[in-house]
């Protein structure tokens, strides 16, 4: 294998055909393409997911697992993803949008003008590759998401939800900012640390399980383990979502003191907000109730106490950055599939039911689900699976069959070195039996209208 480091300003260069790592800078974004030893003309265009600032990138991600990136390859795939700018880190959709397309420019002038590309994310990156075909269906012939955070003005408004009942009934009167943080950094430590000393009493576990509701937070934290059933478990492993998500995450007040610097202002309010409504919309309420009931508190109190406290208003400016590189409208013109596991509690599943409803052609879109904990926890053989269906569906107008038994028998079939999911939140992977299951995603709680 040769490795090529190629600059933007070599553009007009030829490269060498073949098996080959590209890699170089194109505007500030770092790149990284694989080509293989015959090239099928297809190409997948990877967008990765939410990187907070630290986080370990490492080589730059062309697939959601690891291990589907060398089936690929060996199979006549043609592999390419940008890092973005900045180092990749913090809200990238803005970015994307650009140096996605100039690294596609690249790759049509460096390598050869793909038969066909296939949009692909995984996350964060899964809004960016919906609204690359969206808005550009003379070049993509597909898209591929994993996880997709879709709405992701939706998505921050509920996380602030969550947050805003953390700081208010577990840490009243403690110094937090959850927007407009002076020191962000010790705010999500002191929203992580109240969480986890809510953990260890009923009270405290009550009130995480009312806050994790205002986003349906999945009480399955585990890519390996089974689903909790115990109430003090299940809540648990929602706080463990709370704190690693939510605190530390794009909508906690260091993430927010990112995504305010590129939107120019807080684009998440929860002005005019009844929570006590939300909750009785919340694929969580039962939960809720239970745990209220265990630990003998008035769940009217602390909505009133919820009610009775100073909101967060949005910068109007914000919200349309947001709405602008945050939110698709539904527009597909080709077609597109989406997999998410259903014990997700980074992305809630309910976000593939609000894209579903915003795309003006459903012929257009299919969704297939995997029973399984964590976040995009699919096996490389889950991912291939995916990947085939929608190929199917550019080749022959028509969707293949997605019932959970064939799409478990055809990953089955893939082989045994590529059945073992990746818990992200570890860095773990563990041989399992493909789990694609039905799924009936609940409704978003602060939808984007």
């Amino acid at each position: 294998m040769s490795v090529l480091a190629i600059g933007a300003s070599l553009l007009a260069a030829p490269v060498e055909s073949g098996r080959a790592t590209h890699t170089g800078t194109i505007d500030g974004a770092k790149y990284r393409v694989e080509t293989p030893d015959r090239w099928n003309g297809t190409l997948l265009l990877f967008s990765h997911g939410y990187h907070p600032e630290g986080f370990p990138v490492g080589t730059i991600s062309l697939t959601n697992h690891p291990k589907t990136e060398k089936w690929l390859l060996d199979r006549g795939y043609a592999l390419a993803a940008a890092q973005y700018k900045d180092g990749g880190y913090g809200y990238q959709t803005e970015n994307a949008m650009t140096d996605q397309l100039a690294l596609l420019d690249w790759v049509e002038k460096r390598i050869g003008k793909p038969k066909r590309t296939v949009a692909a994310g995984q996350s964060m990156g899964a809004v960016a590759a919906t609204l690359l075909a969206e808005r550009n269906p003379g070049r993509f012939a597909g898209a591929m998401n994993v996880c997709g955070n879709f709405d992701a003005l939706g998505s921050l408004n509920a996380e602030l939800d969550v947050l805003f009942a953390v700081k208010t009934l577990l840490a009243p009167g403690k110094d937090i900012d959850l927007v407009g943080a002076e020191d962000p950094d010790a705010s999500a430590k002191a929203l992580a640390d109240a969480v986890e000393a809510g953990t260890k009493t009923p009270e405290g576990r009550a009130r995480l399980a009312l806050a994790g509701a205002f986003n349906n937070v999945s009480d399955w934290y585990s890519t390996h383990g089974p689903r909790p059933r115990k109430v003090a478990e299940r809540i648990r492993q929602q706080a463990k979502w709370v704190m690693g998500s939510y605190a530390y995450g794009y909508g906690g007040p260091s993430g927010q003191a990112d995504l305010a610097a590129r939107a120019g202002g807080n684009p998440a309010s929860n002005t005019g907000v009844d929570y006590g409504r939300q909750l009785a919309q919340s694929a969580q309420k039962k939960l809720v109730k239970q745990a209220y009931e265990a630990a003998g508190l008035s769940l009217r109190g602390d909505l009133k106490q919820l009610a009775s406290a100073e909101r967060v208003a949005a910068d109007p400016e914000a919200v349309a950055y947001l709405k602008r590189y945050g939110v698709p409208k539904g527009n597909l013109k080709v077609p597109m599939i989406t997999a998410h596991n259903t014990g997700d509690g980074g992305t809630s599943t309910d976000q593939e039911n609000w894209y579903a409803k915003q795309v003006r052609d459903p012929g257009n879109l299919r969704q297939v689900y995997v029973g399984r904990g964590s976040h995009c926890a699919l096996s490389a053989a889950e991912e291939i699976v995916t990947l085939r269906t929608l190929l199917t569906r550019i080749d022959t107008g028509k969707w293949p069959t997605t019932k959970p038994s064939r799409m478990n028998a055809a990953a089955h079939a893939v082989g045994d070195g590529y059945q073992a999911p990746l818990d992200f939140l570890t860095g773990v992977d563990r041989a399992m039996l493909p789990a694609f299951t039905k799924h009936d995603p609940p409704r978003t709680l602060r939808p984007t209208g």
